[in-house]
């Protein structure tokens, strides 16, 4: 259901849908979303088939739909079904992408500084392995990274990738991955984007991005299974003949001792193993993301910018999104408060939160001078009265004498 007849008949019905609505305000969406009963019924049947007639013939049994999760998932990206890749995580997808380049000392990697902590991790363990540079844009002055400054660093000869975090995971920012995509199609340099945060609750089109690779999760944003998700290829790396470095058997067929032949399409990004279940479950979520549609996205957005007024008005609350455009996540730093036990606090009174720290953003957490931060994510099946009660428990937290 869509929320174009009625935002607050849509919401009952979503809340409907979600079980677990009814015991928790759940506010961690950017972590891992409350599942949907589509998502839920299709991750348990499956495991009751595979306990009834076993792991592989339950598989071959579900062939089908386990093929529509291709075309559901490239529908929610605007991608045909030979260009996803199914893996275990966005962190995977990511380095999947990563190990598709023959990276050589002296090569260029440019990113930002608000780029996922692990992505970051993996650029400077390519740059302490394999001599890569890694060079990051500056910001501008309003927050996220400057275009212009990408197009200044790209144009070195020896760049050989533009990587980019499109929501950081510790703050609302949104970073004008289009325009960076127009960057990197001019000067003809790989784009790769972590859309992690991104997919569930704004809309996708790799069309339009113009990257070469999408890595996404289908926990958070997306309401699927913890354990699965997905990497866009496109048809340029394909026909270029890019394929992963540890390939193995799902991506090439071993033709001769001392040769193999690619797979068609993404799937030579894939490992051989699967867990079915959560490819069901994930292709149940991409169906109920398609039929929520838009209205989801706007409403978290509503919902996120109506918190972010409300916790700035409590004493030592400082509200740290940036940019020109904010999400569904809020993060706060709380004065004399360390995020992570204000987390733990909450959740024993049935909310939700998240928290992190100087190492999930070095960066980041350095310029705007904090060590823990409270993140805050709803999500279209929350409502007002919820984000109200939530900012009430935490006023209660913060302010109770010791």
């Amino acid at each position: 259901m869509s929320a174009s007849t009625s935002p607050s008949l849509a919401t009952d019905h979503w809340r409907r849908d979600t079980p677990g609505c009814e015991g928790v305000i759940h506010l961690n969406n950017a972590g891992a979303a409350l599942m949907p009963k589509p998502v839920i019924d299709a991750l348990t049947t499956y495991v009751l088939r595979e306990a009834q007639i076993g792991g592989y013939e339950a598989a071959d049994e579900a062939a089908m739909r386990v093929r529509e999760t291709y075309e559901l998932v490239g529908r929610l990206v605007g991608a045909p079904d030979r260009n996803i890749a199914l893996v275990e995580n966005a962190t995977v997808a990511f380095a999947q992408a990563l190990s598709a380049f023959d990276f050589r000392p002296g090569d260029l990697i440019v990113t930002t500084r608000a780029d996922y902590p692990s992505n970051q991790l993996m650029y400077l363990s390519l740059a302490r392995r394999l001599g890569v540079e890694i060079v990051r844009a500056e910001d501008l002055p309003e927050g996220g990274t400057d275009p212009d400054s990408v197009r200044r660093l790209a144009r070195d000869p020896h760049t050989r990738l533009v990587a980019l975090s499109w929501v950081p995971t510790n703050s609302g920012l949104v970073q004008d991955a289009r325009a960076v995509g127009e960057v990197c199609a001019q000067l003809g340099v790989p784009y790769l984007v972590d859309a992690c945060q991104t997919v569930g609750q704004m809309a996708v089109d790799v069309n339009d991005l113009r990257c070469d690779y999408l890595a996404s999760t289908a926990r958070k944003f997306l309401r699927g299974p913890r354990g699965i998700g997905f990497l866009y290829v496109s048809d340029r790396m394909l026909e270029r003949g890019a394929f992963p470095l540890y390939v193995d058997m799902r991506g090439a067929d071993w033709t001769d001792p001392d040769s193999f032949r690619l797979a068609d399409g993404a799937r030579r990004f894939e490992n051989w193993e699967f867990a079915y279940a959560l490819v069901l479950g994930l292709a149940e979520a991409a169906r109920y993301a398609l039929s929520v549609g838009s209205a989801g996205g706007q409403r978290a957005w509503t919902l996120a910018a109506e918190l972010r007024q409300s916790l700035e008005r409590l004493p030592g609350v400082r509200v740290l999104d940036r940019g020109r455009e904010r999400c569904a996540i809020v993060t706060i730093d709380v004065r004399e408060h360390d995020a992570a036990d204000l987390k733990l606090r909450l959740r024993a009174r049935g909310v939700n939160t998240s928290s992190s720290d100087r190492e999930d953003g070095v960066l980041d957490m350095d310029q705007k001078s904090a060590r823990t931060v409270l993140r805050f994510s709803p999500h279209y099946y929350n409502t007002e009265d919820e984000l109200t009660t939530a900012v009430s428990m935490l006023e209660e937290l913060i302010t109770r004498s010791p």
